[in-house]
């Protein structure tokens, strides 16, 4: 699929007409991957169609089959479910009713179609496309077509993306409408937790999944559930007695609450269905438990999508409208996933199959099998949750005592990110000490140990439990290093910001002088910012930008009231812009400028115009975001003031300055999740590196880490190798992956600049076990 000379994106389309529709069952993200297709389409210079009510809207033809503007897509991006909707369709699974489809789309010239569905969907789709060819022959002979119609239309292009909150897809991450639905859970959660612990009352959750225990597995994870039963693992013969030790076990070390998750499609060893009943009543019964059942239900598929569903589904949306341009006859249909952070195109039907491997091994009995076919990221999720859950702390202790700090401005998911490292630490035999407001604490002596109950119910609190300042360790080593041998500290867990780093290597550099520094550490990152070398992410980042984009929905909601209004927002980030295009992608903004791409007038000018432009639409406001530090001389007032001058007769301006709210907040689910999985990786490496070094003297650069999350993975990377690729003046690592993103953002938004497709013109293979690393 390599593509030879470059072309021209913006003239890709001119003369092709693609249509557009939704099937199966909705999520939440799916008008952003119908956005993203519509104006992307439009920038490319072909004719785009919104198809309504799915497949039968294919079929039925006439007023559903309706040719979509740029303006048609406006004020999407923040609903949930499916504007143009969806239906499931008998008519499109007999041939009969295929060919009427055929006919529709050959008549309006249509011969690329981008479909956003489940795995049936995306079948069918497939199905349709095979057989073509001979559509088009039944539509000969009855007369229904003309011999030019269809040699105009010779070929039909597909390509699918998965929409599907159960995150049942094997080849990508993450399916559309994941992530949200995660939210509407922990928002649930969140809110029984409280009412159960002022009864002590065991809940009992039941979440969607018929086939696929992913929302099941990471809602235990990311609210720290007793128990969880997904349909890949029944639990073992004997469940029941195991259960309620764990519960009578649970309330024996003070826990005022038992939660327990299950997904619909649960099963135990022998095929048979464990509901939310037969468990209620077992705890009832046998422990004489005060307990309540909750099914969720068609909540999870509600709401508006999350920041994240926002922007897979526009990435997504570009991806397909190229991958369908690029397509030639010999293509095979692809999917396009999402890989780590990159989007790539897969074989549709190979990911298909795989996705059916699954769910013949779970019916075989397979499960362990079942598991590794998810692919890594559910498997990393199910041993992590193991780890932490079915376990008691051993007799044997270690000896070992292992310190955890929190470096920096505070952020939401640190408070988790501490309690799996004390909780692994403790079922490794180790001693936790919680060191209080970070590198003053730990010179000032304000350390004490932490026991499993110290950390419970830390994983849905923001802020930072143990306390957190931005002073860096220099000025205080010769104070540090003597209370790391007072307190007999083996091992450290810097878990912070760009301080937590700086400090790290301060640490290290003081280790010829001092050797009590000579002790493995690792940094995690945890920042608002993003701003850490050697991780694509850092734990806070999320949540603000959750909390950024919700804001600017009710900006634009203000706006569209109004109209002829433009925002102005400034958003945090230092000198790092991941928060403001992340910003600027989930919430629609016509521009974002960051440091990182240098603003000129001319540049300012061009904004102003093409605003001056959309207000003679239908569209009658304007979003701007600007990071904190983009320039000194073109700040926020500035930016206000010449917005104002210009825009005078035709629009007004307001701004707002976010400030610390960003910082606050409750976690999202991948915060938890990710901060969950960072602080068990990283105290089982340090049990590692101790057992190497024999607990004496550790100096290597590999003995002190960052462990970060790179493309598909959770890497360690020592601190003085990622020296080379930071910023030290600006506090920002040298590349950044989400950068290439930006023209994405100028291309929504109306702006003909050059997309550079070169870095996708390519189609993966899929990997045996495809689902890669989603925290």
């Amino acid at each position: 699929m390599q593509r030879s000379a470059p072309v021209d994106p913006t003239k890709m389309g001119v003369g092709k007409g693609i249509a557009v529709l939704t099937s199966g069952g909705d999520a939440q993200g799916m008008n952003a991957a119908v956005r993203a297709t519509v104006r992307v389409g439009i920038y490319t210079g072909a004719k785009v169609y919104f198809v309504h009510e799915g497949y039968q809207g294919l079929v039925d033809g006439g007023d559903n089959i309706r040719q979509a503007t740029w303006e048609s897509v406006s004020m999407m991006l923040q609903l949930g479910g499916t504007v143009i909707g969806s239906a499931r369709c008998q008519d499109f699974r007999s041939k009969e009713g295929r060919a009427k489809a055929a006919c529709n789309l050959v008549k309006l010239g249509i011969t690329n179609l981008c479909v956003i569905g489940g795995d049936g969907s995306l079948t069918g789709a497939n199905e349709f496309r095979n057989e073509w060819s001979e559509l088009l022959q039944i539509l000969l002979k009855a007369g229904k077509i003309t011999a030019e119609e269809a040699k105009c239309s010779s070929h039909l292009n597909i390509v699918g993306m998965v929409g599907s909150i159960d995150n049942d897809f094997c080849g990508t991450d993450m399916t559309i409408g994941t992530d949200s639905a995660l939210h509407r859970i922990m928002e649930v959660v969140d809110a029984i937790t409280t009412t159960a612990q002022s009864h002590q009352r065991a809940f009992i959750l039941e979440v969607m999944g018929r086939h696929c225990g992913y929302l099941a597995l990471v809602t235990a994870l990311a609210c720290g559930a007793d128990w969880v039963f997904i349909p890949e693992m029944p639990p073992d013969e004997g469940w029941e007695d195991h259960l309620c030790r764990r519960l009578t076990y649970q309330r024996s070390i003070g826990n005022r609450l038992n939660v327990i998750i299950v997904a619909e499609g649960a099963l135990d060893r022998h095929g048979k269905p464990i509901t939310c009943d037969i468990i209620k009543n077992l705890v009832t019964k046998k422990l004489g438990f005060d307990t309540r059942a909750t099914i969720l239900g068609h909540v999870q598929r509600g709401g508006t999508p999350s920041a994240f569903d926002r922007i897979l589904g526009s990435r997504m949306g570009v991806e397909a409208v190229m991958a369908l341009l690029e397509a030639t006859p010999d293509t095979p249909a692809c999917v396009v996933s999402l890989s780590g952070n990159m989007a790539v195109r897969l074989p549709l039907m190979e990911c298909v199959q795989v996705t059916k491997e699954v769910t013949k091994a779970m019916a075989e009995g397979r499960f362990e099998e079942a598991v590794k076919l998810r692919g890594k990221s559910f498997e990393n999720n199910w041993n992590t949750y193991k780890l932490l859950a079915h376990v008691t702390a051993p007799d044997m202790k270690s000896n070992i005592n292992i310190a955890i700090m929190n470096v920096g401005a505070p952020c939401a998911g640190m408070n988790a990110a501490v309690r799996s490292a004390v909780r692994i630490g403790i079922l490794q035999g180790h001693s936790m000490l919680a060191v209080h407001d970070g590198f003053d604490g730990l010179a000032h002596g304000t350390i004490e140990p932490m026991t499993w109950g110290y950390v419970g119910g830390w994983t849905g609190k923001g802020g930072s439990n143990l306390g957190t300042k931005r002073s860096l360790p220099a000025s205080m080593i010769e104070e540090i290093s003597l209370n790391i041998a007072k307190y007999n500290i083996h091992a450290l867990v810097i878990i912070g910001g760009f301080e937590a780093f700086v400090g790290g290597l301060e640490l290290v550099t003081a280790r010829e002088k001092y050797e009590e520094l000579c002790i493995p550490l690792v940094v995690i990152p945890a920042t608002v910012s993003n701003n850490i070398p050697g991780s694509d992410f850092s734990i806070g980042a999320d949540t603000a930008l959750n909390t950024i984009t919700t804001t600017c929905d009710r900006i634009k909601q203000s706006a569209a009231g109004t109209k002829r209004r433009v925002f102005i927002i400034e958003t945090m980030g230092g000198y790092c812009g991941y928060l403001a295009t992340m910003a600027g992608l989930a919430a629609g903004a016509d521009a974002a400028y960051i440091y990182e791409e240098r603003v000129g007038i001319h540049d300012l000018e061009t904004n102003v115009e093409h605003l001056l432009e959309k207000m003679k639409t239908t569209v009658k406001r304007g979003l701007i975001l600007r990071n904190e530090k983009c320039n000194a001389n073109y700040t926020t007032d500035f930016i206000f003031n010449l917005y104002s001058e210009e825009g005078k007769g035709v629009f007004d301006c307001r701004k707002n300055v976010l400030g610390h709210m960003q910082q606050g907040g409750t976690p999202t689910p991948f915060d938890r999740n990710f901060g969950t999985k960072m602080g068990a990786k990283a105290v089982l490496w340090l049990t590692e590196k101790l057992k190497e070094s024999g607990r004496i003297f550790a100096n290597t650069p590999d003995s002190a880490c960052v462990l970060g999350m790179k493309k598909r993975a959770m890497i360690f990377q020592p601190l003085s190798d990622l020296k080379e690729d930071t910023d030290s003046e600006h506090r920002i690592p040298k590349t950044q992956w989400w950068l290439k993103l930006r023209p994405i953002l100028k291309i929504l938004a109306k702006y003909k600049i050059s997309l550079d497709t070169s870095e996708t013109a390519t189609m993966d293979l899929i990997e045996p076990a495809a689902r890669i690393s989603f925290p």
